[in-house]
């Protein structure tokens, strides 16, 4: 039995009940299945004004799941990737930046646990930490290794 074709608007909030999506995002998407005289950009802002489709809500979400495991320039580049840009961007970058080197040791801790013993094995955490988009300066804290549990 065939499933019946979904219009636009259907496939928009079923992508939107799986979650939250950029407007850029969601317009790639429905591009896909749109035809002749579909006007995307008027159901995005249909979706906007009822507010089922939200840059705010994409941005927390983005960085709800991708900061435990990258840096702040990580995060930032996909964000920016999304669409989401100007004075949005401006807004999250200081959140981001409060806990930039707390999320860089949490993950140097999972990934290595110790701290380096030769020159060889001290480039390749620096390396890992780099390319999660980590700051030199949250890598060079991370690599002192995790700090010793001073409450007792």
């Amino acid at each position: 039995m065939r499933q019946p074709v979904l219009s636009l608007k259907a496939r928009a909030l079923r992508f939107l009940s799986m979650r939250e999506h950029s407007r850029l995002e969601l317009k790639r998407k429905l591009a896909r299945h749109a035809e002749e005289g579909d006007d995307i950009d008027a159901l995005l802002d249909f979706l906007e004004k009822n507010n089922w489709l939200s840059q705010e809500r994409f941005a927390e979400s983005l960085i709800h799941r991708k900061a435990s495991r990258y840096g702040n320039s990580r995060v930032m580049a996909e964000l920016q990737s999304h669409g989401v840009n100007g004075e949005a961007l401006a807004e999250l970058k200081p959140g981001l930046a409060e806990s930039e080197t707390a999320r860089a040791v949490e993950v140097w801790q999972r990934k290595f646990g110790t701290v380096a013993q030769d020159a060889a094995e001290r480039s390749k955490q620096m390396r890992f930490l780099i390319a999660r988009g980590f700051s030199s300066g949250a890598v060079r804290t991370a690599l002192k290794g995790a700090p010793e549990d001073d409450d007792f």
